[in-house]
């Protein structure tokens, strides 16, 4: 049967139609959840807001409704439309510009991750159909000039009705956006056409040329201690840590008893807060030595914590267990572990404790003039990293059951979620106790410590959330509250003068990402212009062989 040949306006009109309304039901129980459509009054909101979705997205094809552009642009905002709308309904997450900086810098291994049957389901139904019918239609352009002034009639008749709408709905639109800013990033799929825009713009935005330095007169100060040695030591970057889920921070639930076993040598700082609320925003942030709003105001990228540990002329080595280090590692030594041949990566992911693994012999090859200086080893965990919680962790060290074993988590009842997560912590333990032994096994050459800090939090259900990544403004504090855990070896300690009974009496002191950069500086004695002692979590318990603060 032949089907009759449409003009690009109707193609234009029922794709943006579609978008707008099937696309956006995340959008509607935003609304309906907010109690905005409990009235006439509500649902004539929602009808205008559909019809400002519907001119903007028409006025946007209209831009691109030419005869080599228009179906392809078509497929790519459907496809988009339809992705955006499965992880806002199924996590409730929202697209923002944050949010599309991690699906820029995601590996093939995280989005297998975020695969099941619901997405497929909704990619099929919001996307693989109607582009089946799409496709199948032809479509009649005309000559180029009519084409460009339909195209241009399209543009300006979709815009006009928008300024309309927005003219009408103003006094009810106004104070939603205002006072609900999570509403504006679930406008599908406008909002990742703008988040898209934003996140690509930013970087560009920012000065060219070599990365502005930090800390070039760096350099390491060697204790006065008699019998000092040369530190090592460990920094953990956590991945996906809820503070709240640590026994050590007082949860209910037995997840970090290895380290507690090391009682005085442990000790916990409980109220820790993120830079970000992703790993594309924190990590480059705790590593930087600006703070969170200094560098989200950044007009320029700059050299972070282990260029100025190499300045000051250290061992450094980054192990990442990840989806890389977003450019903290990119000008020292550094080595992806997620590919090793180990028992540990059987399940086609590797288990933490991988990094561990050949520990000594990639120490012996760095370096031996610096090594001699001190030695910083950052070992990148997955760690807690979702969906897929229940893959955190291996099976004999699962003790919170029954575990969600899906990327669904709304198909689990959040108890079971809730324990496939808490075994990851337990994981977490696990593999920083082996941290610790083997830090202690190398303590004839070497006064050694150990600092794990996560990244940022993670929702679980709670309000139906889940996942990480909401606006930092809007996220829930379990997004944004983090463990930050120190062991000090008892060389350490006196070489450093700092003194543990001090650290666990501070565990309530306020801290935040903002404080890392200069808090490992302290810890290593490096010195330099860079370095904010105020900044310093260990600076208050450090103190000189006379009994003074240093």
């Amino acid at each position: 049967m032949t089907r009759r040949p449409l003009s690009p306006l109707w193609i234009v009109l029922v794709a943006s139609l579609w978008m707008a309304l099937a696309g956006n039901g995340a959008l509607w129980r935003q609304l309906d959840d907010l109690g905005l459509l409990a009235s006439a009054r509500g649902w004539a909101f929602a009808g205008g807001l559909l019809v400002i979705i519907w001119a903007a997205l028409a006025a946007l094809l209209g831009l691109l409704a030419w005869r080599g552009t228009l179906k392809p642009a078509v497929t790519l905002l459907v496809v988009v439309t339809a992705l955006a709308s499965h992880f806002m309904l199924s996590y409730r997450i929202v697209i923002d510009p944050g949010m599309v900086t991690n699906v820029l810098q995601t590996d093939v291994h995280e989005a297998a991750g975020l695969a099941n049957y619901r997405l497929a389901l909704t990619v099929l139904l919001l996307a693989v159909l109607p582009l089946w019918l799409l496709w199948r239609q032809p479509v009649v352009h005309g000559p180029l000039r009519r084409e460009g002034l339909r195209n241009a009639g399209i543009v300006l008749g979709s815009l006009a009705v928008l300024l309309a709408d927005l003219l009408a709905s103003f006094q009810t639109l106004a104070p939603v956006m205002r006072n609900h800013k999570e509403v504006r990033y679930l406008i599908n799929p406008l909002s990742s056409v703008y988040s898209l825009a934003r996140a690509t713009i930013a970087p560009a935005k920012r000065h060219d040329g070599p990365l502005a330095p930090v800390g070039e007169d760096a350099h390491r100060v060697p204790s006065p201690v008699p019998g000092a040695k040369p530190p090592l030591v460990l920094l953990v970057l956590g991945e996906t840590g809820r503070s709240g889920n640590f026994s050590l921070n007082g949860y209910g639930r037995p997840t970090t008893p290895e380290l507690e076993r090391e009682g005085a040598r442990i000790a916990s700082f409980r109220n820790a807060w993120s830079c970000g609320t992703s790993t594309a925003t924190s990590v480059p942030c705790m590593f930087s030595n600006l703070t969170r709003a200094g560098y989200a105001d950044r007009d320029r990228d700059h050299e972070g914590l282990m260029d100025v540990l190499q300045h000051a002329g250290l061992a450094v080595l980054w192990l990442d267990n990840q989806a890389g280090c977003k450019g903290v590692c990119d000008r020292i030594p550094w080595v992806n572990v997620s590919d090793s041949h180990s028992e540990l990566c059987a399940s086609g992911e590797c288990l933490d404790g991988v990094m561990l693994e050949g520990l000594d012999a990639r120490i012996a090859a760095l370096d031996p003039q610096r090594r001699a200086r001190g030695t910083v080893i950052v070992m990148h965990q997955m760690g807690s990293h979702g969906p897929a919680y229940y893959l955190r962790s291996p099976a004999a060290q699962k003790r919170f059951l029954p575990e969600c074993a899906s990327t669904a988590l709304q198909d689990c009842s959040l108890e079971s979620v809730v324990n496939a997560y808490d075994n990851s912590i337990a994981y977490t333990d696990h593999f920083l106790a082996q941290g610790v032994q083997w830090l202690k096994g190398q303590a004839a050459q070497a006064d050694t410590a150990l600092v794990y800090v996560a990244d940022h939090g993670e929702s679980l259900g709670e309000n139906n959330l889940y996942l990480h990544g909401m606006p930092y403004a809007v996220a829930p504090d379990v997004q944004k509250h983090v463990p930050w855990i120190t062991w000090l070896s008892p060389g350490f300690e006196q070489s450093t003068g700092l003194s543990m009974t001090c650290l666990q009496a501070a565990r309530d002191q306020a801290l935040s990402h903002d404080h890392y950069f200069h808090s490992v500086l302290g810890l290593l004695n490096v010195q330099t212009t860079a370095y904010r002692p105020g900044l310093d979590a260990y600076a208050a318990c450090r103190h000189t062989a006379d009994g003074a603060a240093r």
